[in-house]
């Protein structure tokens, strides 16, 4: 009876702490209304073009999709490098260099980062 208690106390404490992870990551996602906005917007990111995005609709499948980026990009300096020019790292890359090319502000990027690293 004290290793069914036992196992039945490990099940619940795991499904409780599972339940405060996925919460605090839909608030901090929640809060980041104007990188998703921009993330989102055709004439900006664009992120959909190319990528499946959880919130978005009709994401593309040319690119990855944009899923556990903490632990993709766990230094969001070279997430932003990334959206900002990824040539850098990719001469063959079809991604927009959104910064030299100005269709991103560096003020937006970092919103759209924010957003992107927060997924």
């Amino acid at each position: 009876m004290q290793k069914l208690f036992n196992k039945l106390t490990v099940t619940i404490s795991a499904i409780a702490v599972v339940g405060i992870v996925g919460f605090s990551t839909a608030v901090m996602a929640g809060g980041n209304d104007e990188g998703k906005k921009l993330a989102f917007n055709k004439k900006k990111g664009n992120c959909l073009a190319c990528h499946t995005i959880a919130g978005g609709e009709m994401g593309g499948n040319i690119a990855p999709p944009l899923v556990a980026m903490k632990a993709r990009f766990p230094d969001i300096a070279v997430l932003k490098a990334q959206i900002s020019d990824a040539r850098v790292n990719n001469p063959n890359t079809i991604m927009p260099p959104f910064a030299p090319h100005g269709i991103l502000t560096s003020g937006e990027i970092d919103k759209i980062a924010a957003f992107i690293h927060s997924l």
